[in-house]
């Protein structure tokens, strides 16, 4: 008889708890479960939310000293630290303290020790986003920066969504002018696409690129790779999303990965409207 991986029936029982007792569970952030000598049916409605806000207390300090410890291992020690703002680390520390996610706080404590080495990069605009940003939508912004490009000595990403013929004798010799880049295939549908223009991180429309020049090599570059593309005519155009400010500096966070399969994709798309090196 096999026997059973010990994490494997760790998760089969975490994922077979009923909803009841999910619910019930919340009873410990309310202060309404028995801890050590606190039993919630022999206190009173006051020494009920005092022993909850205690607890909060407890779980905020806890959350600013992991993400402390964590900007810590992100600070050198060979760089000359600048002075921050006192009302921008008051408002960091005051929306920091309610950041449980491991995930979420090691992304703070980088905005602290990114602040700390050169003051401005995040502004508090980009803070409350990050505050009110799921874990789903950090792995949706994620996804999409691995998806996205700079193009030439641009510092800002686009989302490249598809690219067509303006003008010219061709746009009448084609079936469609417009060529879709297929981002839902790799991951990103158009309804993850709406959920990040909710969260502020990208515009909420499409944007295009002016017409591309033919004579003119353009260098894409990804997180982990780049390559070179060349218009087949002059009147080739891009359509993108277009990261907002805060999706901008959020993206200086975020280690974004290129899937090698998604490249090749994207490579074979724009071979028939590019020369692709």
């Amino acid at each position: 008889m096999a026997e059973s991986h010990p994490q494997q029936t760790n998760k089969d029982q975490k994922a077979s708890v009923s909803a009841r007792k999910k619910a019930l569970l919340l009873g410990k952030i309310l202060g309404l479960a028995s801890e050590d000598d606190y039993r919630p049916s022999q206190a009173s409605i006051t020494e009920r939310a005092q022993f909850r806000l205690q607890k909060q207390q407890v779980q905020h300090q806890l959350n600013l000293e992991t993400i402390f410890a964590l900007a810590l291992n992100y600070t050198p020690s060979d760089v000359t630290g600048e002075d921050l703002d006192p009302d921008w680390s008051y408002q960091f520390f005051q929306m920091a303290e309610q950041i449980q996610s491991r995930r979420m706080q090691d992304l703070w404590a980088r905005i602290l020790a990114s602040e700390i080495v050169k003051p401005g990069k995040f502004s508090l605009r980009t803070l409350a986003t990050l505050k009110n940003l799921t874990q789903r939508e950090a792995q949706l912004l994620e996804k999409a920066l691995g998806m996205s490009v700079k193009m030439n000595a641009e510092t800002r990403y686009k989302l490249l969504s598809g690219y067509r013929i303006s003008g010219g004798l061709q746009q009448y010799f084609r079936k469609t002018s417009q060529v879709n880049i297929g981002l839902s295939k790799y991951g990103l549908p158009y309804s993850n696409i709406l959920t990040l223009m909710d969260a502020g991180i990208l515009h909420n429309s499409e944007f295009e690129t002016g017409l591309l020049d033919k004579n003119s090599d353009i260098l894409l570059s990804m997180t982990e790779q780049q390559f070179k593309i060349s218009p087949k005519n002059n009147n080739s155009l891009f359509s993108y999303y277009r990261f907002t400010p805060v999706g901008d500096e959020l993206s200086l966070l975020v280690q974004a990965n290129v899937e090698n399969e998604y490249v090749r994709a994207l490579k074979e798309t724009l071979k028939a409207g590019f020369s692709v090196k």
